[in-house]
């Protein structure tokens, strides 16, 4: 994620440089646990205890019940629930109940039976039962593509009738989660932390959100901008602490389908139970199939389960000290799969764990977020990040991303003055190009082509890149707009664009919700020259808007951006970061005018018409999706339908974080 820049080198930055560089600086892992120790000897139990706050099914006693969460080899005794709120008689486990308690959320009572090993009867339709993991999900939070795939293709799986919930921490006040009363008690650095868990249902996904005051008083109301600090490259000083919490967070969604009894769904009802896939989202989940394997299955608990992981960016791997390896409670015959050795000095000097790599090498399979991406990475050390020979051993999955379609619809869009359809695109276009010249200050002509960047300002991106470039085309006719929040010098290029290109140019280095909107809306061009690029988004949204993308050849560009049919390719790019390659720059500057000597003609506005005729939605994804999660043959799971999403905007079902 974001961090402070680390000056590793004087001039090669490629992929691996990245990964010092924008990981978090913490590691989830920094503050022993003494898991290992607790499972064998119940008497150096120090204080791990569930709360539930909550009057018995069964009429029991509100007494004191304490038993052990990390013997979890008696996690099959009986257990009874009332909504939300779980009831156990576990080893040391202490439990609290209070008669008066009443839920915020009504929820139904689950029926037990004394054979049921986990909470409830589990009442269930067709279909799998799917636990998403991430640091991220959108609209929630989110930074990037992995918030954005939580938060669309859980609800796209759910509508071919599968189950699904998510697990993510509670960075906000989020208006729509409501407070279970389930509690995790935890010593984390020498003192005992409360973690709480927050639950809202919204298009068919449980919603399950992991809460501690580390996470929330950092982010209140800005939850996109501050996840990981209090602006871009800079971390909290307190990061490592904060994100030890992501072992609640991961552990929470080891014991979420065996505990908590969800019962929203009219299709299930119930826990989820033990046959249940995870998927584990890029490196700071990457314990769970490493926990799954050597402390629940060998208890034998979800037997039947697996665990997908699929890398969002791979620059992004959780490299720490060697030394480190002894606080996470792993058995010794997992330090294989962590062991790391590179040639860089950060975090530590020589080896190194590596998370990702243990994540990678622990799941049952491995995915990413676009077929090409998928060959990149095994294609060598530069574009593997230094895991293409671990990946190449494993074999790797690309199915590309889907998009949000209710939130990006022309014909819907609340910040475009004009709605339109593929009938009127070309009506209203120059409509709203001249409402985007005057929103921006640039002269006002509809006959103008109009090219816009919308992005993260960093290398990855190649905004630095791109302003180079800008010299070498800016003489056509032709109008360019920047929109983009980031590194404080690339923020600072753009803004000296208005003054060095009067008229021409102008740069916006502040997140501006409705000015994307109408740049996607309004220009003729969107382009994007990613040095690396492992899906994507601008471009979808682009292409869905009648925008024509001019991309750079790599990952999830080169799948969905097809030369002269809907857009323009580049070609690839240097993946070095810290230098600005010459021949990248010529490369934006050839196909820019390719493109504007095509503007105006039948060959664009067909380019036009395809765009837009595409299903860019997460319907095509989530059905390759079920066909690799059907594969690992968890017992129970079985074809989902050919469903559509019920009301996807009606209020019910619309996200208010």
């Amino acid at each position: 994620m974001h961090s402070k820049r680390h000056d590793y080198h004087s001039r090669r930055c490629r992929f691996r440089h990245l990964i010092e560089e924008n990981i978090f600086s913490c590691c989830c892992c920094s503050v022993p646990m003494n898991m290992r120790a607790r499972l064998s000897d119940m008497s150096t139990l120090v204080a791990s205890h569930f709360v539930s706050r909550t009057s018995h099914v069964n009429g029991g006693s509100g007494s004191e019940t304490r038993t052990n969460l990390g013997q979890m080899g008696l996690w099959n005794q009986p257990m009874t629930h009332n909504g939300l709120r779980s009831l156990s008689n576990l080893d040391m486990l202490r439990i609290k109940t209070h008669p008066n308690a009443v839920p915020r959320q009504a929820m139904k009572k689950a029926d037990k039976t004394e054979g049921d090993q986990c909470v409830g009867k589990i009442v269930c339709g067709t279909g799998m039962n799917l636990i998403f993991v991430g640091a991220e999900v959108g609209p929630w939070s989110k930074t990037g593509g992995l918030g954005d795939v939580l938060g669309g293709l859980p609800p796209a799986l759910a509508a071919n009738g599968h189950r699904v919930m998510t697990v993510s921490p509670r960075y906000d006040q989020y208006k729509d989660a409501w407070d279970t009363n389930v509690l995790v008690e935890m010593e984390v650095g020498g003192k005992i932390e409360t973690v709480r868990f927050f639950h809202c249902y919204k298009r068919g996904v449980d919603r399950v959100f992991v809460d501690h005051p580390l996470f929330l008083e950092r982010v209140w109301g800005k939850t996109g901008s501050k996840i990981y600090g209090p602006k871009t490259g800079e971390d909290y000083r307190d990061n490592q602490l904060r994100f030890s919490f992501l072992f609640l967070n991961f552990q929470a969604a080891l014991e979420a389908p065996r505990v908590l009894n969800l019962n929203s769904n009219k299709y299930f009802s119930g826990p989820y139970g033990e046959d249940v896939v995870f998927v584990a989202n890029d490196w700071h989940t990457a314990l769970i199939p490493c926990y799954l394997k050597t402390i629940y299955k060998p208890r034998g608990l979800y037997k039947n389960a697996k665990v997908v992981f699929c890398i969002h960016n791979i620059a992004y791997q959780g490299r720490f000290s060697f030394s480190d390896f002894s606080l996470l409670d792993l058995p010794d015959q997992l330090r294989g799969s962590f062991d790391f050795i590179d040639g860089y000095d950060k975090p530590v000097k020589g080896r190194k764990i590596n998370w990702m790599k243990a994540g990678i090498l622990e799941s049952d399979r491995v995915v990413t977020v676009s077929p090409y991406y998928a060959k990149e990475l095994i294609s060598g050390e530069d574009k593997g990040v230094e895991l293409d020979s671990i990946i190449r051993k494993t074999g790797i999955t690309g199915i590309i991303n889907g998009m949000d379609v209710q939130e990006w619809n022309p014909a819907r869009d609340k910040y475009l003055d004009v709605k339109y359809d593929n009938t009127t695109v070309l009506d209203a276009k120059p409509l709203l190009k001249e409402a985007l010249q005057a929103e921006v200050g640039l002269p006002v002509d509809r006959d103008i082509p109009v090219i816009g960047f919308i992005g993260r300002l960093e290398e990855q991106k190649g905004s630095d890149i791109l302003v180079e470039a800008i010299s070498k085309f800016i003489g056509e006719e032709v109008q360019i707009i920047i929109l983009g929040t980031g590194k404080k010098y690339l923020e600072t290029q753009i803004k000296q664009l208005e003054i060095k290109y009067p008229g021409k140019a102008v740069g916006v280095a502040n997140f501006n919700v409705p000015l994307a909107h109408m740049i996607i809306g309004g220009a003729d061009f969107v382009l994007i020259p990613s040095r690396f690029e492992p899906c994507g988004l601008i471009q979808l949204h682009a292409m869905r808007y009648g925008t024509v993308p001019i991309v750079a050849s790599t990952g999830g560009l080169v799948d969905t951006v097809k030369e002269g049919f809907t857009g323009f390719q580049m070609g690839a790019f240097n993946v070095v970061c810290d230098e600005v390659d010459p021949a990248d720059v010529t490369a934006i500057a050839t196909t820019v005018k390719r493109a504007l000597a095509a503007y105006g003609t039948p060959a664009l506005n067909e380019m036009i018409q395809n765009c837009m005729a595409q299903d860019l939605s997460w319907k095509g994804p989530s059905k390759q999706w079920e066909k690799m999660l059907l594969s690992l043959e968890v017992a129970g799971g079985e074809p989902g339908i050919e469903g559509e999403e019920i009301a996807p905007l009606a209020k019910e079902n619309v996200p208010t974080p």
